[in-house]
């Protein structure tokens, strides 16, 4: 499995956190590679380059076949992928906000929505994804992508103090008091969960909630030989039943059960969380 993570361009780093590619060839024998996939407080875009995945929702039984590209909203619940043998592909991370200042949209409208970019951006998406297809290595692919964001720059929504502020609380890995990532933000409380729905599309206990649990998964990711113990004093947890609760509803398990499931999981389709 080869993985590379970008920096943006410095014209993107505004409201993209990074560009990563993901290249994957598996050894399934014939049957599904099934991967969870937890919410993630960074909203994406992604891009399959040659077998697409399929998904199912917490609420669904059946897997759902992807398009090439594909427009994440805010993630709230879990769902499962399954991962075809040859897989390639792209995942654009926004910073807070970023998505709502690249498509102009209500966040609040798109939550644990998976949507066709082609029927965002029609026939510039599918050359997009025609020139992908035709990248001969890793970062040609990334150039692609990059090229296709550079070109939406201009066409962005002005950013707020709300968005710096909402970086500052994942720098701080959700560990901020409301009000003082409010304040940050120059704004009101009520006007705070106000703008906080429209750009990000949850509350902001909700997303600081959401930040910790990422950081956590992903310290048991990156570090499998430390205690949760351990991971969920280093995340700011500093009560037992908040941890798990966090666990249950994100990753819809108790953190025990995340054990089997990383073991378990051939690739790693998220991004570490960082700033």
């Amino acid at each position: 499995m080869l993985t590379k993570i970008y920096t943006p361009h410095i014209l993107l780093q505004d409201f993209i956190q990074c560009i990563m590619v993901v290249h994957a060839e598996l050894r399934s024998n014939g049957s599904a590679v099934v991967c969870p996939y937890p919410p993630a407080p960074q909203n994406s875009l992604f891009f399959y380059i040659n077998d697409r995945i399929k998904v199912m929702k917490s609420d669904e039984t059946e897997f759902n076949l992807q398009p090439r590209s594909v427009v994440v909203g805010p993630m709230v619940t879990r769902v499962m992928l399954d991962i075809n043998k040859n897989h390639k592909a792209v995942r654009v991370g926004f910073h807070p906000g970023g998505l709502h200042r690249f498509l102009g949209l209500s966040m609040a409208e798109m939550i644990d929505g998976h949507y066709d970019a082609v029927n965002v951006y029609g026939s510039e998406m599918e050359e997009v994804n025609n020139k992908l297809q035709e990248a001969q290595n890793i970062d040609e692919i990334k150039d692609v992508v990059e090229s296709f964001l550079l070109k939406k720059v201009n066409a962005l929504k002005k950013a707020l103090p709300f968005d710096k502020a909402m970086l500052e609380l994942m720098r701080n890995s959700g560990n901020m008091r409301i009000d003082e990532v409010a304040s940050l933000a120059c704004l009101s409380i009520r006007q705070f969960e106000r703008v906080s729905k429209e750009r990000i599309g949850v509350p902001p206990k909700f997303f600081a909630r959401l930040i910790r649990f990422s950081k956590a998964y992903r310290m048991r990711e990156n570090f499998p030989e430390m205690s949760w113990t351990s991971i969920a004093y280093n995340c700011g947890y500093f009560d037992q039943m908040h941890f798990i609760r966090d666990f249950k509803q994100f990753a819809s398990v108790a953190p025990g059960i995340i054990e089997r499931d990383l073991e378990k999981a051939p690739v790693r389709l998220q991004a570490e969380l960082r700033i």
